[in-house]
């Protein structure tokens, strides 16, 4: 009987094995000993291509604005991109010289993703297969790390998505909340199969971020735990090393600053991928994610060898692919890396892969015809481009929202009486609502994340820290001093949905003054707040679940939540009201000053 390789990965998933491959013959790289003539040493070189956080990206497409992908970087999205690029790689290489992984996030992000999980669920029966494993089988993935938004939309869409998926999705720090086992299989190993007789043994452990545990706890809790990235890699290298493993590689989805976002939510660091590498012996390579940043090639010196690792990051979405290069030498008996090096390529330098475009060609038109359904029309239009700065309309329609939401389910209850507020932040800064016709796609675009919504009790001194917690993401500006908007905002590297923006109370932020005493005349339907005032306040739940580690609101006292996603209420929200006026919502209640003189 032949193995059903699908049947054993399940298998993997259980126990914890990883999955062994036998590739074929290649074309051997080999030198003449230096000082030894007529004795050649055994060489053998190959490449591991790796991508990250490709957010549902198949296409070179943005379903927000209908049209072809394109930022001021003019960078290009998408599989069908990277496809070509890894073509190129394997004519160059040798196909059976090259490895394709991933670092994780790989079912949420666009539309397309959004539709399969959603609107046409790959969860029904007699379903579809999602988009992106079609992609990614077609391509010929080896293996796959789990990513944090993997679990948004539940553990059967992922359980089903896994199924689908001809490589596994790897998460040794993923385990089962009951017997503390892998939930899914902790490694893949891979033989290379070279000219002199002598395979190399490739292993690829998989970790995932800790934060699942906070930022999908609704999914989660009860049915699977997360503990720190070094500390199932200090368990799992070995092993590697010990069942013949003569290269390792980690697929990380963490980034590699070392930080976190959730404070002391959890006792583990987020961003952990180069703690890994500086504290975990016997690794060669870190393929990173999370970060959504661009490292081509980062060198960490392992403590306790001096050893140094090669970590790599590439871009998001698709618009970079790694190349990690190995170069090895048979040495006492057994294959050494004796070099590796990375570096990223472009995906706006290829075509799209017509194999993959022609593929998905039907599941594209569904979802561009999906977006475009028109839900409502708009008075006026409206922007984020200054939302990071200014207190927008487009800003105060979110918020608007939320708070109409939350005091309705709240209406008749213990809490109806207490003013509710709302927090948004400035998600992306070219979504837009047009003036006239209003789209699926144009409310969507308002919110790209499968966030829900809740309501947390908070006092007014709470709310206080709340806010100044908030204006750290604004650079120091002395009063008189030239204004640039470009390097106003995003201090410390906050990234701008870190910011939020509250709604019902009105503020001045000022930006002379420091960090900690920026936030001034807050106050609440024209009196200052009393600290001791309650305050219920509409929040998503990312935030609510310690996501950006602001003060207070994580240990607030949940009084409602609900599974709708925060996009389909604004879109039912807009259905139901027909016609979008911002004179009945937008108004300026915070402001960014200097001294008491505003900014703008």
């Amino acid at each position: 009987m032949p193995l059903n390789r699908r049947k054993f990965l399940g298998t993997s998933a259980v126990t914890g094995v990883g999955v062994a491959l036998t590739g074929g013959a290649v074309v051997p790289s080999v030198a003449q000993a230096k000082g030894k003539p007529g004795r050649r040493e055994k060489r053998y070189s190959f490449t591991v291509l790796g991508t990250t956080d490709l957010h549902g990206n198949v296409f070179n497409w943005d379903y927000f604005t209908d049209k072809e992908f394109d930022d001021k970087d003019h960078n290009d999205v998408g599989l069908a991109k990277i496809s070509t690029l890894v073509n190129e790689v394997r004519a160059e290489k040798g196909r059976r010289n090259t490895l394709l992984i991933d670092a994780g996030d790989t079912i949420q992000g666009t539309q397309l993703s959004y539709y399969y999980a959603k609107v046409d669920p790959i969860t029904a029966a007699r379903g579809p297969v999602h988009p992106m494993a079609q992609a990614m089988n077609a391509m010929g993935y080896d293996a796959a790390a789990l990513g944090n938004h993997e679990f948004n939309y539940g553990i059967p869409v992922l359980r089903k998505f896994e199924e689908q998926c001809d490589f596994p999705l790897l998460g040794a720090n993923a385990l089962d909340a009951k017997t503390q086992r892998p939930a899914f299989p902790p490694y893949f190993m891979k033989r290379l199969r070279t000219p002199h007789g002598r395979d190399v043994k490739v292993a690829v452990l998989g970790l995932t971020n800790p934060g699942i545990a906070i930022w999908d706890k609704a999914n989660v809790q009860g049915k699977m735990t997360f503990p720190g990235l070094e500390e199932q890699a200090a368990k799992w290298v070995p092993r590697l090393r010990s069942m013949g493993a003569d290269v390792v590689i980690v697929s990380a989805h963490s980034g590699s600053s070392g930080t976190s976002s959730y404070g002391d939510q959890l006792p583990y660091v987020e961003n952990a991928a180069g703690l890994v590498a500086e504290q975990v012996p016997g690794i060669d390579a870190i393929l990173v994610g999370h970060a959504h940043t661009e490292i081509p090639e980062y060198f960490v010196e392992n403590k306790a060898t001096g050893k140094r690792v090669v970590l790599s990051e590439p871009l998001k979405w698709g618009q970079r692919l790694t190349l990690f290069d190995f170069e090895l030498v048979w040495v006492k008996g057994r294959w050494t890396v004796e070099k590796v090096g990375a570096k990223v390529l472009n995906s706006n330098t290829a075509a799209e892969d017509g194999k993959i475009t022609r593929l998905l060609a039907d599941e594209h038109k569904k979802v561009v015809a999906y977006v475009n359904q028109v839900i409502g029309t708009s008075k006026a239009a409206m922007s984020t481009a200054e939302g990071p700065y200014k207190d927008v309309a487009i800003i105060d329609l979110i918020n608007r929202v939320q708070k109409e939401t939350v005091a309705q389910a709240l209406a008749g209850g213990t809490y109806a009486a207490l003013p509710v507020l709302s927090q948004a932040s400035c998600f992306s800064r070219t979504a837009r609502i047009p003036a006239g016709e209003v789209t699926i796609k144009d409310a969507a675009g308002l919110y790209p994340f499968e966030n829900t919504l809740e309501a947390r009790l908070l006092t007014g001194a709470q709310l206080k820290e709340y806010l100044e917690f908030s204006a750290r993401y604004y650079v120091q500006t002395p009063a008189g001093a030239p204004v640039d908007p470009a390097k106003l905002t995003n201090a410390e590297k906050i990234p701008d949905y870190n910011y939020d923006a509250v709604y019902g109370v009105t503020y001045e932020i000022d930006i002379a003054k420091p960090v900690g005493s920026r936030v001034v005349k807050l106050s609440f339907e024209g009196e200052a707040i009393d600290p001791k005032a309650e305050f219920v306040l509409a929040v998503n739940n990312y935030r609510a679940s310690g996501g950006g580690n602001f003060p207070h609101v994580a240990g607030a006292k949940q009084v409602w939540a609900n599974s709708e996603e925060i996009r389909n209420t604004i879109i039912g929200w807009v259905k139901a009201k027909g016609t979008i006026d911002p004179a009945e919502f937008a108004s300026v209640d915070w402001r960014l000053t200097r001294d008491g003189t505003p900014v703008f």
